[in-house]
């Protein structure tokens, strides 16, 4: 590592101000992603302020017709929460399937959106359950918070707060896991939303979560498997590395999205 200030601050408040006040300081929240960073030497800053003294950021709340989680809640909590299993179970099932028993015990829900890895999972529950990135701020709705591999609509003094999830009718996820990274090959959510309405969010496969709006309309008409099976997946824009190429990727978006409609059917 590089030398840097560390704080812990214990307020939101204090924790905005720290931000604001240093030139390149950087957020620790479960550190999943950014301890191995700062350990590689491919991160310099200036200062890293830890959330995990923040109480205010976290929590488990049922709110209106829906759900909002608090950004320094663990993955581990919301697998294990009793409110999101009625609320939002996909969003515990999600979770359950996230690395292992240690990164579930340390990895936020709020890291996990800001970093904005291509093959986390949460970014494609934002995207298919209409939810809503809460921070220090202002909100700023799923559709337009992921813009690019590692790239969010936050500002670089920006801290997100929560993330609401409205309450689907039904809604399921299938990931193809990589066998030692557990992260998404691919992995789809498919969401069955009020007035017939379906939403189809794609992760691992592109730079980063995205919407597929030909399994929209094709599920929207025929909530059916077969209704998945006439839907072509470019894989012109998707990912291609050591571990599968971008057809390779396309073949198991298909796979995934079929198995979870075939298990919501």
């Amino acid at each position: 590592m590089y030398e840097f200030e560390y704080h812990r601050p214990s307020s939101l408040a204090e924790a905005a101000r720290l931000l604001s006040g240093s030139e390149d300081a950087k957020l620790l929240a479960g550190g999943q992603t950014y301890i191995p960073t700062l350990k590689q030497r491919l991160a310099k800053p200036t200062a890293v302020i830890d959330l995990n003294g923040v109480p205010e950021l976290r929590g488990i709340n049922e709110e209106g017709q829906g759900l909002t989680i608090g950004a320094m809640t663990t993955h581990g909590e919301v697998e294990r929460s009793d409110v999101v299993k009625r609320v939002v179970p996909v969003l515990a099932e999600i979770a359950h399937v996230i690395g292992d028993p240690a990164v579930r015990s340390r990895g936020t829900l709020g890291g996990s959106i800001s970093n904005n890895d291509p093959a986390a999972d949460y970014p494609g529950a934002v995207l298919a359950l209409g939810g809503t990135v809460r921070t220090d701020r202002r909100e700023i709705a799923g559709d337009d918070f992921f813009l690019g591999m590692f790239e969010t609509a936050l500002e670089a003094d920006e801290i997100v707060t929560a993330v609401h999830f409205p309450r689907p009718e039904r809604a399921k996820y299938m990931k193809f896991r990589h066998p030692a990274s557990r992260y998404a090959m691919a992995g789809v959510l498919v969401a069955r939303l009020g007035g017939g309405a379906v939403r189809v969010a794609v992760t691992g496969a592109g730079p980063c979560a995205f919407s597929h709006a030909g399994l929209e309309e094709a599920l929207s008409r025929s909530f059916t498997p077969g209704a998945v099976d006439g839907v072509t997946i470019d894989p012109s824009d998707l990912n291609g590395d050591i571990h599968g190429s971008p057809e390779y990727r396309a073949h198991l978006v298909q796979v995934m999205a079929r198995r979870a409609v075939e298990a919501l059917a």
